[in-house]
């Protein structure tokens, strides 16, 4: 094994993309989650040049990867492309594929976990937990230049955590339940002892000696096993973040990468001032605050001592964002989200909506389906 202070951090091209989206195999029989996945991929034949289609942590779980991208409309194609492969073959072995964050009515005891080394270690030493990890969630990486690069926009990222949270919401409902929250998803991932905020190391030198304590303690064999809100991936070049439950449309997984790589070059040209041990001591609240409220929660500032209302603060820092947006050739994404910041109607909003309308969970797991299915509008 080798140490983590020794890791050395792979340069990328400033701001370029990655996405991972987690999707739901349901059972066209029923539209409850199928255990079909290791099945699926084997019988799977798609261009890569789109990405790749991976395992989860549970059968009933797919994972599908962007290449690396200059630009978000570059990412939707690929995004595109892999969700237009995954829906004709599941078609055909009468499964569909659903976005959301959680599963509406599914029971985490009846999921199965992926064959595979890592998928057993984290049974192994997770327990029930791992079967409780049938959650769904979008991963965004952006690109950085060093490794101090990627620990100060990791710092730097955390403030908007909350802001991450709230405009990907889409996870209300939990073992047929209406959670009462916006993204009942985060729950299941503060479960896991390695969550929560990064901590405050100055740089990349830091990091790595204060990866390889973790490692030499058994703490973590690898950063794998960091399931921080935001972290660095060096081997990949990025910084990523790990907060978004994933969204009912490529639309609004596309709209998050361009958010994100909007905000990540407006803190790289600005380079604001940082407060990670401030910001430590409010993170899990404010990050409760989003997954409960969504725009209408209210934010702890540590620095300016006051309360902060979300969905305010989300639109200013989207109109900051706006000359970032344009640069970066992505306002039309960034106009998505700032409409849906102003009217304050996420995927949380459709999913309770629909689930009124139809009168149960099988249909509204159906919408969501028929909804993942739709090709971009951008």
């Amino acid at each position: 094994m080798t140490a983590l202070s020794q890791l050395t951090f792979t340069p990328s091209r400033p701001l370029t993309l990655g996405v991972e989206l987690e999707l739901q195999l349901v059972s066209l029989r029923d539209y409850n989650l199928t255990r079909a996945a290791t099945d699926l991929l084997e019988s799977l034949r798609y261009d890569d040049r789109f990405g790749e289609v991976k395992l989860e942590i549970t059968e009933s779980m797919i994972e599908v990867n962007s290449r690396p991208r200059d630009d978000v409309a570059a990412i939707g194609r690929d995004l595109d492309g892999l969700r237009d492969v995954l829906v004709s073959h599941c078609q055909r072995n009468n499964i569909a594929i659903c976005g959301g964050g959680t599963h509406p009515f599914q029971h985490w005891p009846e999921q199965r976990i992926s064959p595979g080394e890592r998928f057993a270690f984290l049974n192994q030493r997770y327990g029930y937990l791992s079967k409780q990890f049938t959650v769904f969630g979008q991963h965004i990486h952006v690109g950085v230049p060093s490794g101090d690069d990627a620990i100060w926009l990791t710092h730097a990222f955390n403030r908007y955590v909350p802001h991450f949270v709230a405009l990907s919401a889409s996870s209300p409902f939990l073992d047929a339940t209406d959670s009462g929250f916006e993204s009942a998803r985060l729950n299941a991932v503060s479960a896991f002892p390695l969550s929560g905020q990064a901590p405050d190391v100055a740089d990349w030198a830091a990091f790595t000696n204060h990866m390889g304590l973790l490692q030499s303690c058994g703490v973590a064999n690898s950063i794998k096993d960091l399931y921080w809100d935001v972290r660095p991936k060096p081997e990949y070049g990025t910084v990523e973040i790990r907060v978004c439950d994933t969204p009912l449309s490529v639309d609004r997984a596309t709209e998050l990468a361009a958010f994100a790589q909007c905000l990540a070059r407006h803190l790289l040209r600005e380079r604001p001032a940082v407060a990670p041990a401030m910001q430590a001591l409010v993170a899990r609240y404010n990050k409760f605050q989003a997954c409960r409220f969504g725009f209408d929660a209210g934010l702890a500032d540590p620095v300016g001592r006051r309360v902060v209302p979300l969905g305010d603060d989300l639109l200013r820092l989207l109109e900051t964002l706006a000359p970032d947006a344009d640069a970066l050739g992505c306002r039309l994404q960034l106009e998505g989200l700032r409409d849906l910041a102003q009217n304050r109607q996420g995927d949380a909003v459709w999913l309770r909506r629909t689930a009124a309308d139809v009168g149960n969970f099988h249909d509204l797991t159906r919408a969501a389906t028929e909804r993942f299915a739709q090709p971009s509008r951008y």
